[in-house]
């Protein structure tokens, strides 16, 4: 497939995207997406690193008698806010290499990130 002589081009190359790739994770806790549940009664906002961090809670909700609920909207938001922030995880992993690797079906960068 590649000659010997073409190893260290190719390291070279392993090198550069490692090292944007690198860079590209360590900007992912710039990234943002928020999740709501119970019509906006809980709002989670997550980070690009996967990490909750503002979570908002209507007082209302706040009451002993609605404690299951409140846990189960939480939850939800939480799982929402996830979801929202893999789509700019992936395009900001995928912009660091762009132009550097071939295009391999099947290859999934934000999957070597975690």
């Amino acid at each position: 497939m590649f000659g010997m002589s073409g190893m260290p081009g190719i390291l070279g190359k392993m090198k550069e995207i490692q090292e944007r790739m690198k860079e590209a994770q360590e900007s992912l806790v710039q990234l943002r997406a928020e999740g709501e549940a119970g019509g906006g009664m809980v709002k989670a906002t997550v980070n690009g690193r996967k990490q909750v961090i503002k979570l908002e809670i209507d007082p209302d909700l706040l009451s002993p008698d609605d404690r299951e609920t409140t846990q189960d909207l939480v939850v939800a938001a939480i799982n929402k806010a996830l979801e929202a922030i893999e789509e700019p995880i992936k395009a900001r992993l995928s912009q660091a290499t762009e132009g550097m690797l071939p295009n391999i079906p099947g290859l999934d960068l934000g999957s070597l990130m975690k």
